[in-house]
């Protein structure tokens, strides 16, 4: 198999996109292997830029897994998920006789399963920063060093600019192997030819980068010279430019009007989805969204931004609708809730941008059966302790920022649904559900015709995906 393989912390599955799409539009049959999914499981077996369907899925599923199970026993188990999901990665894509297999890390990289490979063509490591610290380690270079672990011997790799502590681990392994390790700078915007890339965010042009300098090594280490980027960086290829400005990824930097109010009052309440979360990540999540606002993605000027005076001919717009900054959020328990709160705070802060409201739940992913239309079991003894904490969190943060002169933070909505068993709180609410903070949003909506929602979506992925499901 000819491999591309990607690890990193932020960035990595934005960069196999790009990579994906820039090397299906140069003509050859690709296969992409990315992690989480958000809605459904064929999400992480891509052919040619699309989900596997459901009848090769399932026929590669039972053949992976009927086999493993006539040589399983106590003392060789069944894989774990994600190494089963692996192992039927390559067998889909062995299967299909694809031309070019784009792996993403699961977690970390030395002991991945994706790591099994011993030959990639070209190998990656995206921005670096603290995430799953309990299982890579609490530094940059304990971060580092396990995401060193896709090097292989003599095998081309490349990354993008990094903190030292995380670049100098980068090196020494790099050396220790003969690894020609080369950073690549971000994609120069004017080489688009006018164009933006498919994925939204500035941080997007960093993962472009990395994306063209990995699919020209491929395309050199395979034979295929005709296409070669390297060499001119100048231009940039056609294939390359419709690659970059056609990919999609969903849950990243994603604008999706709600369905149902959509029909009613077009624009009155829109989900800004970004899969954030990592600290630093949540900068990017609240530049990306305090710009989008701004852009016009809903229209409207944010609820109480004295800075922005109108021209006369957008005044009878704004006078009609004023825009509400709402969070909808959560995150797992292995990551610090304070510093990811406080960092999207402060960055959307400074953007101008404050949260009128914060919507704290429960994630209901895990469904596993195949298809779309599985909906979770409604379980009526939801444990909200997690929730409660970090609406604790957001209340004290609330306070700290609104001891710093802060005006913007008051809501003057009616507050809640009967018997939806939510807590309230000044600046925030606890929904034991997400159909049922999402129900919330759209009745208010309809009870309050001079408002429209901004509501961005973050701190989990399988978060994103749930809120997905149900807007979509």
């Amino acid at each position: 198999m000819k491999i591309i393989h990607v690890a990193g912390t932020k960035g990595k599955g934005s960069t196999c996109t790009f990579a994906e799409a820039i090397l299906r539009n140069c003509g050859f049959h690709t296969g992409l292997f990315t992690s989480p999914h958000l809605i459904d499981v064929r999400e992480r077996f891509r052919l040619d830029g699309v989900d596997i369907c459901e009848e090769r899925f399932l026929a590669y599923f039972w053949w992976c897994w009927d086999r493993l199970k006539e040589n399983t026993s106590e003392e060789v188990p069944m894989p774990t998920y994600f190494r089963f999901l692996a192992l039927l990665a390559f067998k889909i894509f062995a299967a299909e006789q694809v031309d070019v297999a784009i792996l993403e890390v699961g977690l970390g990289g030395k002991f991945d399963a994706t790591n099994v490979i011993e030959t990639p063509v070209v190998c990656g490591v995206a921005s670096l920063g603290y995430d799953h610290m309990e299982i890579l380690g609490n530094t940059l270079g304990q971060i580092a060093g396990e995401k060193a672990g896709i090097f292989k011997r003599g095998v081309p790799a490349f990354t993008v600019p990094q903190p030292d502590e995380a670049m100098c681990v980068l090196e020494d392994r790099a050396s220790e192997l003969d690894v020609p390790l080369q950073v690549v700078s971000p994609l120069d915007p004017d080489l688009l030819s006018g164009l933006s890339l498919g994925l939204e965010g500035e941080h997007q042009f960093v993962n472009a980068g990395l994306a063209i300098a990995l699919c020209s090594t491929w395309l050199h280490r395979t034979g295929n010279v005709g296409i070669n980027y390297l060499k001119d960086t100048t231009n940039l290829p056609e294939q390359f430019i419709k690659g970059l400005t056609t990919a999609a990824l969903q849950g990243r930097a994603q604008i999706v009007p709600d369905r149902l109010v959509e029909s009613e009052s077009p624009g009155d309440l829109v989900f800004y989805f970004d899969g954030a979360h990592s600290p630093e990540s949540m900068d990017v999540c609240a530049k990306w969204f305090s710009l989008a606002i701004r852009q016009g993605h809903g229209q409207q000027k944010p609820l109480h931004d004295e800075s922005h005076q109108p021209a006369q001919s957008d005044f009878h717009i704004i006078s009609r609708k004023n825009s509400m900054q709402i969070l909808l959020f959560n995150c797992m328990s292995v990551r610090d809730p304070q510093l990811l709160l406080s960092r999207l705070m402060n960055a959307c802060a400074n953007q101008g941008v404050y949260f009128q409201k914060a919507l704290f739940v429960p994630n209901t992913s895990v469904y596993y059966k195949v298809g779309t239309s599985s909906v979770p079991p409604a379980d009526t003894q939801v444990n909200l302790s997690w929730q409660l904490s970090l609406q604790r969190i957001w209340e004290n943060l609330m306070c700290d920022l609104k001891g710093r002169d802060v005006k913007n933070v008051d809501l003057s909505l009616e507050e809640g649904i009967d018997g939806d068993n939510s807590l309230i709180c000044e600046h925030s609410s606890v929904f034991p559900s997400i159909p049922l903070a999402v129900n919330w949003l759209r009745e208010c909506i309809r009870r309050k015709k001079s408002v429209r929602f901004q509501v961005l979506v973050t701190g989990s992925l399988h978060l994103v995906g749930d809120v997905l499901r149900l807007v979509k």
